[in-house]
């Protein structure tokens, strides 16, 4: 596919890139290209202009605080994937990066341009869901914080609107250890056809309680509420309600259907990540 014409401009700072968006209700954002650029190649988007923020020193990296980690929204996710801190502080994060693709994608993609794309079968939503984290946006009337919860709002559609910026993803300390992440990959796209994203908290009494963030089964990735009532309680009492946990994850939800899985298949891949996620996360361990 011949690509069209489009004019680029590599921002300076988040600053100028808020200007030139203000000024040119066409353009987009340009973080990691994996997204956008296969999209304009196939004339799904067609935007006039392209805002490159990927170089961008202030939105990369990784920083440890005393109540959160913060993560820049053009991290990439390869970035992730090797980061030292979060896997001892958030090993949801480097779980998660290292099933996201291929080593070419995973090491020019970003964090920030899959959420703030919110492709309903892409692996980030479901973790920042189950770790309940915060998202930094920044327009010209300054900044503002939106929980997980609030930021998938449809196919496709975050809460970032046109002329703002996702800068960095906050990710509440500490975090949950009892984590893991299953995905039926797609075996061409590599995407997530179902996925589930399992963090139990321990407290020292053995008191336990959790978050289940799902993505690839409805039209936006999702918490499992009502599943995570039932994750509340005695740890050791929490495999004797696995099935009950995953019946209660999936009740009202309306699947995707497509050529590759149909409404029932897919419902039924989600029943089995979430199940398998959820029993890898209660593996006794040493």
């Amino acid at each position: 596919m011949i690509p069209y014409e489009v004019e680029y401009v590599r921002a300076g700072s988040v600053q100028q890139a808020l200007s030139v968006l203000a000024q040119n209700p066409d353009a987009k954002i340009l973080a990691g290209g994996h997204t956008l650029l296969p999209m304009m190649k196939l004339r799904l988007a067609r935007p006039a202009l392209l805002v490159d923020i990927g170089r961008l020193p202030e939105l990369r990296g990784i920083a440890v605080h005393q109540d959160a980690i913060s993560i820049g929204s053009a991290t990439t996710h390869a970035e992730l994937e090797a980061s030292a801190e979060l896997k001892q502080l958030a090993p949801l994060f480097p779980l998660a990066a290292s099933v996201i693709a291929d080593p070419t994608v995973r090491n020019r993609g970003t964090i920030g341009g899959a959420l703030v794309h919110a492709d309903p079968s892409a692996d980030w939503p479901a973790v920042v869901l189950a770790a309940g984290a915060e998202m930094e946006i920044v327009g010209e009337q300054g900044a503002r914080r939106i929980p997980a919860d609030e930021f998938f709002v449809g196919f496709m559609s975050s809460a970032v609107q046109p002329d703002e910026v996702l800068t960095r993803i906050h990710v509440p300390l500490p975090a949950a250890t009892r984590v893991a992440y299953r995905k039926f990959r797609h075996p061409s796209s590599g995407y997530a056809v179902a996925a589930a994203a399992v963090a139990i908290d321990v407290v020292n009494d053995g008191y336990a309680w959790g978050r289940i963030g799902i993505t690839g089964v409805a039209e936006a990735a999702f918490r499992a509420t009502s599943a995570e009532a039932l994750l509340e309680g005695n740890f050791t009492d929490i495999a004797d309600k696995v099935d009950a946990i995953v019946d209660a994850a999936f009740v009202d939800v309306s699947p995707l259907e497509d050529n590759f899985a149909d409404g029932a298949y897919r419902l039924a891949l989600g029943r089995v990540m979430l199940k398998r996620a959820l029993l890898e996360a209660l593996e006794p361990r040493g």
